[in-house]
């Protein structure tokens, strides 16, 4: 564990430090009015911002967009060596974080965030949970902010999810070490759709998923490249030509990719 006296470490375009307390990493920038937040509780705060302080994501973070807060779950740990876990209730191998220790830290991290689920949902990274997609992104966007747990070990004792009501979304069909590299992303996701982040609405209302179907190929100059060219029609002027060639395509690329997208839209026109 490290105090106040460490050396700052640089990520991004922001510069964070582990200490005794909970940081906020906006510390002397704009709060604006609205600003979505993200409050993580993690073993391993110096992961922040990581990715999501370069780019339009981390210029976003400067200007009060959104917010980011990290709760060194170590510092509400049990005794002289801040022990967060303990071994499987029943064996097993592995070690499993502690529902106390989990618990004190979420209560730290849920200070003034209200209580309701919908407004501010409070999250579980885990490999069992329901599959993160952009449905799911468009709802945490919608909310007043997150509190995402990352999980490390075995997982987190049972009693402290059932609590807290705690939300569990996994990134995908994989096992990781630890739910930090999943929690950046699924921010990510959130937070680009929050008005003035990307500049440019058109851009989230037109690429995958968007619709239901994964995007349509994207072009640029120069027209000719090693013998291949710019299909016609997206050249020829005609936006309704364009727009129905584009349609096209994503439902070709989705049927060949993701048929099990297609089944979902049939069910639902259905």
């Amino acid at each position: 564990m490290t105090d106040e006296t460490d050396t700052q470490k640089s990520h991004g375009r922001l510069s964070i430090r582990a200490s005794l307390k909970p940081r906020d990493l906006m510390e002397e920038k704009p709060r604006l009015k609205g600003a979505w937040e993200a409050r993580i509780v993690t073993l391993f705060p110096e992961a922040f911002p990581g990715t999501l302080g370069l780019s339009l994501m981390g210029k976003a973070l400067e200007m009060g967009l959104w917010r980011l807060e990290t709760h060194d779950l170590r510092q509400f740990g049990e005794g002289r060596h801040r022990n967060v876990d303990d071994t499987p209730a029943g064996g097993g191998a592995g070690m499993v974080l502690r529902a106390d220790v989990v618990d004190r830290a979420l209560h730290a991290a849920m200070q003034d965030a209200p209580d309701d689920r919908a407004r501010w949902p409070v999250v579980y990274l885990s490999p069992r949970g329901r599959p993160f997609d952009q449905a799911t992104a468009r709802r945490f966007a919608a909310c007043d902010g997150l509190t995402l747990l990352c999980g490390r070990f075995e997982g987190v004792d049972q009693r402290v999810l059932d609590h807290w009501g705690i939300e569990e979304v996994s990134l995908g069909d994989f096992v990781m070490t630890g739910g930090e590299i999943a929690a950046q992303a699924m921010i990510d996701a959130a937070v680009r759709l929050r008005p003035g982040v990307l500049g440019n609405q058109a851009s989230t209302e037109e690429e995958s998923f968007s619709d239901g179907l994964l995007e349509h190929p994207q072009y640029t100059r120069p027209a000719l490249w090693e013998g291949r060219e710019i299909p016609a029609v997206l050249q020829s002027g005609n936006h309704g030509e364009i727009a129905r060639w584009r349609r096209a395509e994503a439902e070709r690329i989705t049927a060949e990719r993701r048929p099990d997208l297609i089944e979902k839209l049939r069910k639902g026109q259905g």
